[in-house]
């Protein structure tokens, strides 16, 4: 298997890109003239929306990416499939209004699908993949932290309630301790 090391290598990414393609060639004025006398064209808020959401698809490909964490990357994934949906919904704006023909519509249905299974299977596959991204730090504790070491500093009595190995005062214990003496008197 090929190791991708830049978003333009994930086949997601080229989907999106050409799906982006496909709504910048639909919504061209020159394109236009064969529906509705170009209505497609003047109506400029669906043709913001729609050019706005083919664009997030690939760039939150791309941002989650390059942000180099696990948690990010499917965070980025995930809007990038809500935004698939949105073109998708938009293209049934631009059929129902007669701005595209039935060839069209198919056509930009089939590509928001693809987009949004790639991405469905790819967030599967990072989600349960065990590498957790360029900028992921494990760091072992060494000895107590800063934290704890003031606490303790602070109320010498808690030192019994110190446990190193996870580096936390166990509270629970020093309330289950005095509860047990309340018992008593």
């Amino acid at each position: 298997m090929a190791t991708i090391k830049s978003f333009e290598d994930l086949i997601v990414w080229q989907k999106a890109r050409e799906l982006t393609r496909f709504i910048y060639d639909i919504t061209k004025k020159k394109d236009m003239s064969k529906y509705r006398d170009g209505e497609f064209a003047a109506d400029r808020g669906l043709v913001d929306q729609i050019r706005r959401a083919s664009v997030s698809v690939m760039s939150n490909i791309a941002e989650g990416f390059d942000r180099g964490t696990k948690f990010e990357l499917v965070n980025y994934l995930f809007i990038a499939k809500g935004s698939a949906g949105e073109v998708r919904t938009q293209l049934y704006i631009a059929f129902d209004a007669g701005y595209i023909d039935m060839s069209t519509f198919r056509n930009g249905l089939r590509l928001t699908d693809e987009c949004s299974r790639l991405l469905k299977s790819f967030i599967n596959k990072v989600k349960t993949g065990s590498h957790a991204g360029v900028q992921y730090k494990h760091e072992k504790r060494k000895g107590m932290s800063d934290t704890n070491r003031m606490i303790l500093a602070g109320s010498p009595e808690l030192r019994e309630y110190y446990n190193p190995e996870k580096d936390e005062i166990e509270f629970w214990r020093m309330a289950k301790d005095r509860e047990k003496e309340k018992k008593k008197t």
